[in-house]
């Protein structure tokens, strides 16, 4: 329409100057009636004057530019509504979907900041079972055990529970009431902190899925979380629960938790501040990639080179294993363990026990012996520290041969310098993990060394997700990225116009 009417209005311009004769007439009609040469001439004996031709020149100039610009050809037409069709059915997917493409930053700095609550409680949960604790509290009442007791009467309560306990006759028969509010309040402060970490996390996921703050998988991965803190929560108590009874360990010995069970325990620990940390850094990569998509498209391209995909398989294998020897340090402590042995390398007369101490037919309960091997492994603390150490040295050479990795000449040219960075901090924390674990053994496990050290596995676990975030190729950033790039692309440009239409 716009088109038509500037050519209107150039057309009403000529007309209030010619005649319609002289306008609509054809140049045929004008010889029949004998008018010579100029078709806009009704007086074909009296030719225009120079200043009239000018005139005439110049208002046919001006039609044509006006029709030059204003019409877009048939071929434009029709590619401007074939790309522009695409692109309006992509809006509307959009705006049809309730989740967006992409989760907002402070979903990002949540799930970092929930991290660092994760982080906290796992190391305060060594320190109640260094101080031994755990078994303080001997009933599981996640509402109305949210306040501790308010008067002597309470506390007169709760102590005698705790008289009836194992851990009481056996190591603590002597314990008065102030001695037990101390170990009460260091697991009242853990399972207080337990329930923070889950309203913590669920009501902003919620209020963050109501708000359109979250993409789709992002929502799904918040809900599985969730799931995850609420089921930590039982598995606490079904690990403490393992204390209470005498039929979980044998009779006389020191009472303790299930190894089992506290290494679950801290698996869904780790899994959880793993889960937050991943998708915390991931959110914040892809703001970053978007924020520059042609940077981000090149970014990713470097990252899809073939000779990357080794370094990265490496990174993942690299994390598994800590996570695996960090596991296996739960069951040195739940056992322990790191009390017989203290010395590096050495194991009393050599670098191991002798194989009848490793695999003690005692730890099986099957008279075929069936269940020899697997028990040991897992309840024989002598076995248990040996695997625990060999676990710790593989960790530690597959960390300095991934550093070598990174050092050779192709890995110098591909790796981006953050994950060099990333690379260098995993080489840092697994040198100061070592001489933690060393320390820790040699100086008889003392809690604030103990604790330490279990830190340190985290740190490690952490520089190790750092790394992998950094060379990790993100799909579904990358198909945004493209999605963003070709919509930019698409439609057709002034000049693009102007070009078709000479």
């Amino acid at each position: 329409m716009a088109a038509f009417t500037a050519s209107g209005s150039v057309l009403r311009g000529i007309g209030a100057r010619f005649s319609s004769s002289e306008l609509f007439t054809c140049r045929q009609c004008l010889r029949n009636r004998g008018y010579a040469g100029r078709p806009f001439s009704n007086r074909a004996s009296t030719p225009l004057s120079s200043q009239q031709s000018e005139r005439l020149n110049s208002y046919i100039s001006t039609l044509r530019s006006k029709l030059r610009t204003s019409f877009i050809p048939r071929k434009a037409l029709l590619s401007t509504a074939t790309t522009a069709q695409p692109a309006k059915e992509g809006v509307a997917k959009i705006k049809s979907s309730f989740f967006p493409d992409v989760s907002s930053k402070s979903v990002a700095y949540w799930l970092l900041g929930s991290a660092v609550s994760v982080f906290g409680i796992v190391i305060f949960g060594g320190l109640t079972r260094l101080t031994e604790s755990g078994l303080s509290i001997t009933e599981w009442r996640p509402v109305t055990g949210s306040l501790p007791p308010m008067n002597n009467e309470d506390w007169e309560a709760e102590f005698t529970k705790y008289r009836s306990s194992p851990e009481y006759k056996i190591l603590n028969p002597n314990m008065n009431l102030d001695e037990f509010k101390s170990i009460y309040y260091m697991e009242w402060i853990h399972r207080l902190w337990g329930r923070f970490v889950g309203m913590s996390f669920v009501i902003p996921a919620v209020y963050f899925v109501a708000r359109k703050k979250v993409s789709k998988p992002m929502a799904l991965r918040l809900a599985g979380i969730s799931g995850l803190i609420g089921f930590q929560g039982f598995i606490g108590w079904w690990m403490v629960k393992s204390g209470l009874k005498d039929d979980l360990f044998a009779p006389g010995s020191h009472p303790r938790v299930s190894q089992y069970r506290l290494t679950a325990h801290l698996a869904a620990a780790f899994t959880c501040y793993v889960a937050m940390l991943w998708n915390g850094l991931a959110i914040l990569r892809s703001h970053r990639l978007l924020a520059k998509p042609a940077a981000g498209i090149y970014e990713l391209k470097d990252l899809k080179h073939p000779k990357l995909a080794l370094f990265r398989r490496s990174v993942a294998g690299l994390t598994l294993l800590v996570f695996i020897t960090a596991m296996s340090g739960a069951l040195v402590a739940g056992l322990d363990a790191g009390l017989i042995y203290n010395e590096f390398p050495y194991m009393g007369n050599g670098l191991t026990p002798p194989k009848a101490e490793l695999f003690d037919g005692k730890y099986s309960r099957h008279s075929d012996h069936s269940d020899l091997w697997w028990r040991n492994m897992l309840e024989n603390p002598s076995l248990v520290q040996l695997d625990h150490r060999i676990l710790a040295t593989t960790t530690f050479t597959a960390v300095m041969a991934l550093w070598a990795y990174s050092k050779t000449p192709s890995m110098k040219k591909l790796l981006p310098r953050v994950a060099k960075k990333g690379v260098h901090g995993v080489v840092a924390f697994t040198f100061v993990q070592v001489a933690l674990g060393i320390s820790t053994l040699i100086y008889l496990v003392p809690t604030h060394l103990a604790s330490t050290h279990q830190a340190g596995s985290l740190f490690l676990l952490t520089w190790t997700l750092v790394l992998g975030s950094r060379v990790w190729h993100p799909s579904r950033t990358a198909k945004l990225l493209q999605m963003i790039v070709r919509n930019k692309t698409r439609p057709i440009t002034t000049s693009a116009v102007n070009a078709a239409t000479k």
